[in-house]
Parts: structure tokens; sequence; C-alpha cells
């Protein structure tokens, strides 16, 4: 897997190139649109360090883009059928929460992506990462801690729960088991 998952942090990064350069935006005005650092930014250009998915949320919010989409365009194929063993898969350096893309890419504005999110793991992202889009979080099994804002969701197997207004949120579990869930984003992209 570390040959694919090499191969996506090469693709992730290439993207996030054609995105700030379609833009017309240097390596300093994205820093400081999304709050990572230039240093940061051109390794992950370069591929030579995988970001962590606060970054990704940071970038893909300063591209008002949804963190679904920004991976979308950098790994999939068109087409109606994505099969389990083609969904790009993406894991977290840090943390091990590891992302699986479900749906094709198609012109449908909605993502379906399964997550799966170690024991005693926590995900900060900003709120800027929520911008353009609608979504719910379903549990699949264990629990999730979930903070919106001020707000804190504690969810179980089965609970489903529409996110509110953008607010800077955190991805928790708590537990001594992995959480696994799945996220509904309805794209309301510019």
């Amino acid at each position: 897997m570390s040959n694919k998952v090499d191969g996506l942090d090469a693709r992730i990064g290439a993207r996030i190139r054609i995105e700030r350069e379609s833009r017309g935006w240097s390596l300093s005005e994205l820093a400081e649109r999304s709050g990572v650092s230039r240093a940061m930014i051109h390794k992950i250009e370069r591929a030579e360090s995988s970001p962590t998915a606060t970054v990704l949320g940071r970038l893909s919010g300063a591209f008002s883009l949804s963190m679904s989409t920004l991976l979308a365009r950098a790994e999939m194929p068109e087409g109606r059928l994505l099969r389990k063993k083609d969904q790009p898969v993406w894991v977290d350096p840090v943390s091990g929460y590891v992302r699986r893309h479900v749906s094709p890419r198609s012109d449908l504005p909605l993502d379906l992506v399964h997550i799966e999110l170690p024991a005693g793991a926590e995900i900060p992202m900003p709120a800027s990462a929520y911008a353009f889009q609608r979504q719910l979080i379903w549990v699949l099994s264990g629990a999730l801690v979930f903070v919106e804002g001020a707000t804190r969701h504690e969810l179980e197997e089965g609970d489903c729960l529409e996110l509110g207004a953008p607010a800077d949120c955190i991805f928790k579990n708590d537990s001594d088991h992995a959480c696994t869930y799945a996220v509904a984003v309805l794209r309301n992209e510019r």
C-alpha cells in the first residue's frame, strides 16, 4: 500500500499546484489564504511531505473546494461505477485516519466518503473546509465525538448528524476502539 499512498501524495501535490497556479496565486498567497506555511505547501507540491487531514482541509478551504473534491480531482477517473479496489484511500500520516472515497466521480453534487478514525485520534478541521457544502455524518461502528464550534455531539453506532453552519470542528475518537463513519457531502461549489 505504500507505493499506492506515495503515488496519491504525488497526485495530491500536483493537484494543489494546479489549483494554486490556475488562480494565479504564488506559494506565499496560498499560505496567507490557508494558514499553512509556504514551506509546507512547497514540500506537499513536490511530494516531499504527506499532508495531514487538517492541512488538506485548510488548503481545500482556501480554494473554496471541499476536501472530497480536491482529493477526487487528484485521483479519480470519470465513470458511474467505482469498485472498492479502485476507490482512492488516503491515510493521515500523523493520526492514522483512513479516508476512502466511495462514490464515483460524476456531475452529481454528492460525495460519499468512508472514514476509519483510530482509537484516541483527534482531527481538527477549519470552518473554511465546510464553507461551500452541506454534510451528514453517519456512524457505522464505534463512537464519535464531533465538536462543532461550541457544540459537542456524542454519536454512537447508527446515529446520523447534519452539520450546521460552517464552524471550526473536531472529529474525536475518545474510545479504545476504532470508529468507522460515513460522510455524505452535498457540494455547492462555485
